[in-house]
């Protein structure tokens, strides 16, 4: 006759019934029909594994806990997706409503690893197509006519789009301009019209234009009012923009950058490069462009406790020391050099930018030399502290 197997559940029921001591364990044994020896080997099994059951029992409270936590991770992990993504289409948003598709391709890694080009081109509202497609670069005619706007905007800088078109078909170059490709070579150049009288034109990110501070104001010792402008500057087959800075007390160049494109990354560059070098203005004085309204340059003013002041658009004389500084630096320099490269063009405006603060003398200030006026000015102050 084969001997009868117990389940788990049936032993356990057995030595617990042993382990009440209501009963004596041989009588226990004659009712399950079994030896009393086996229940004395079951509970002597059970008592040594005793401390492995309640390690389980604590383990498995442990993993109910840390499965809580999971739980709980997970929904703050979507809580967090959720306001990126509102966050995410937010700046999706203002990045295309503010950059244009020319610094937003800029932005463009082509060797980063963590993210493809087709994401970033999502991410910054851009046609990934048109991220591979050759630019071609501008026509000999381009860069001609953009040359002529330069010079006689430089020269007569009150001339619009249609007096510019007149001289340049009175030239009788062989070919003629009409007044909309004189308006757009214009609007890339980013030259504006010099006029006298208020401009009722609509201004854009009304929050980031200041009123013009300096009226009635003469500056008293340097840094006290710093101007900065960009313009257009011709080479050869091409063009690039240069971006100064001029502290309106001494006319000396504060400092200086080219770029290749009208971005606000190079403005704000020259700001933090001067500041680093010379100190703060107490005023920065610029026109209403869009590198000089963007939030980056306003908020990077802002950090260095400068005043913001802005020229009432396209007005006459708000800007003019700086006017007078492009008439000089292109017809003293950029104009008769007729520079061929990048590097060309940036070793000259060098050259020429310390020529004009340390040996050129001004007739504004008695024939003194702009580095004379504002070092000797410091050198003062730093004794009057003394």
């Amino acid at each position: 006759m084969p001997r009868k197997q117990y389940s788990p559940e049936e032993k356990l029921k057995i030595v617990l019934e042993a382990l009440k001591e209501e009963r004596l364990i041989t009588d226990i044994a004659s009712d399950y029909g079994i030896h009393s020896s086996v229940i004395h080997r079951w509970k002597r099994e059970l008592l040594e594994s005793a401390d492995r059951i309640f390690a389980v029992s604590k383990n498995a409270k442990a993993a109910a806990k840390e499965k809580q936590q999971r739980e709980e991770e997970i929904e703050n992990l979507y809580s967090q997706i959720g306001r990126l993504t509102t966050q995410l289409e937010w700046l999706k948003k203002n990045l295309q409503e503010f950059c244009p598709v020319n610094e937003r391709k800029a932005m463009v890694e082509w060797d980063n690893s963590s993210l493809t080009i087709k994401e970033q081109a999502e991410l910054l509202n851009l046609n990934r197509t048109g991220l591979y497609r050759q630019v071609k670069g501008p026509s000999e005619l381009e860069v001609k006519i953009k040359h002529l706007i330069d010079k006689i905007h430089t020269d007569k800088p009150f001339k619009g789009a249609r007096r510019i078109r007149d001289d340049i078909n009175d030239m009788k170059l062989g070919f003629k301009v009409n007044r909309k490709r004189i308006q757009r070579y214009m609007r890339e150049m980013g030259i504006q019209v010099i006029y006298p009288g208020p401009n009722l034109s609509k201004r854009n990110r009304t929050q980031y234009v200041y009123p013009y501070l300096l009226r009635n104001v003469t500056p008293t010792h340097p840094n006290h009012v710093w101007g900065i402008d960009i313009t257009y500057c011709a080479m050869q087959g091409g063009w690039m923009y240069l971006v100064a800075i001029i502290d309106w007390y001494s006319r000396k160049i504060m400092g200086y950058e080219l770029s290749q494109t009208m971005n606000k990354d190079f403005v704000i560059k020259a700001v933090v490069d001067a500041v680093n070098k010379h100190g703060a203005p107490i005023i920065l004085n610029s026109d209403q462009g869009s590198q000089f309204t963007s939030p980056d340059y306003v908020d990077t003013l802002k950090q260095y406790g400068i005043k913001i002041s802005m020229d009432g658009k396209g007005r006459a004389l708000d800007n003019a020391i700086t006017e007078r500084f492009w008439r000089t630096i292109k017809w003293e320099d950029i104009y008769i050099m007729q520079y061929e490269t990048p590097k060309a063009l940036c070793q000259g405006i060098d050259a020429f930018i310390r020529y004009y603060n340390s040996e050129r003398g001004h007739q504004s200030l008695n024939k003194q030399k702009p580095d004379e006026v504002y070092y000797a000015h410091s050198y003062w102050q730093q004794e009057q502290i003394a």
